[in-house]
């Protein structure tokens, strides 16, 4: 019997403990003093979800009236022409189009949406219009120095000429900035005259001195200062060796 009676109190003490939240129901569904789903909780945000979804516009199908397709865009905030759309442009050369502006209203974009049409453009398309214009000015360029020196092949001869004297005799920016321009090798050929007027007729490499060192002897200022001629004599027959006419 007094098992028995152990075993009753045990159990009354179980079913007066309140029962603890499922995983999967939410805290604001749940009432813990109860041990049981809050109904009044559970049945407003149902009504409130309800109402929200009541206000959203249907999305008309491929076969919707065009009436309920422009109802639509409206409610999505598509203006009613494509010139209501305010575009703030991000570059000059990413302006608004009214073409473009156009068929993207007739494709239903929004305000923010062609916004965004016109920031990548202008994020995108612009370095890539950049560096076709300067890869197109670099041919340019090249085209007027290769007419200049009469034909590729000797424009690649002097061309390595003008390149070691440059380095040998100018400071590093000056050299890269007078590179870049046809009008500032030309110069540098001038430069190069003036200096060691044998070098720019001579061509192919051929055995003798290391440029590394010509360059060095160049830096001397034996050579472009106290102008020995015996020194200057022994560069120029290295340049000469080096670049011997074909």
């Amino acid at each position: 019997m007094l098992a028995m009676a152990d075993n009753f109190l045990a159990a009354v003490a179980a079913d007066g403990k309140a029962s603890a939240r499922p995983a999967d129901v939410p805290a604001k569904f749940w009432d813990d003093a109860a041990g049981q789903i809050r109904a009044d909780a559970l049945l407003k945000s149902y009504r409130e979800l309800e109402k929200l979804l009541s206000q959203r516009p249907a999305i008309p199908g491929p076969d919707a009236a065009e009436e309920d397709r422009l109802r639509f865009l409206r409610a999505l905030g598509v203006p009613e022409r494509p010139e209501d759309y305010e575009i703030a442009p991000r570059h000059e050369l990413t302006g608004p189009d009214p073409e473009i502006n156009a068929r993207l209203h007739q494709a239903g974009f929004t305000p923010a949406q062609v916004q965004l049409v016109y920031d990548l453009a202008a994020e995108r398309l612009l370095p890539l219009i950049a560096e076709a214009a300067a890869q197109f000015e670099a041919d340019r360029q090249a085209e007027r120095l290769v007419a200049h020196f009469g034909g590729p092949e000797r424009f690649r001869r002097i061309a390595r000429q003008i390149a070691v004297w440059g380095r040998a005799n100018l400071p590093a920016p000056v050299f890269a900035a007078l590179s870049t321009t046809s009008e500032g090798v030309l110069a540098l050929e001038q430069m190069m005259r003036k200096g060691e007027p044998a070098l720019l007729d001579r061509a192919d490499a051929a055995p003798g001195m290391e440029e590394a060192e010509l360059r060095a002897m160049v830096r001397d200022p034996r050579y472009w200062k106290q102008r020995d001629p015996a020194f200057i004599g022994r560069v120029t027959e290295g340049f000469r060796r080096l670049f011997k006419e074909g």
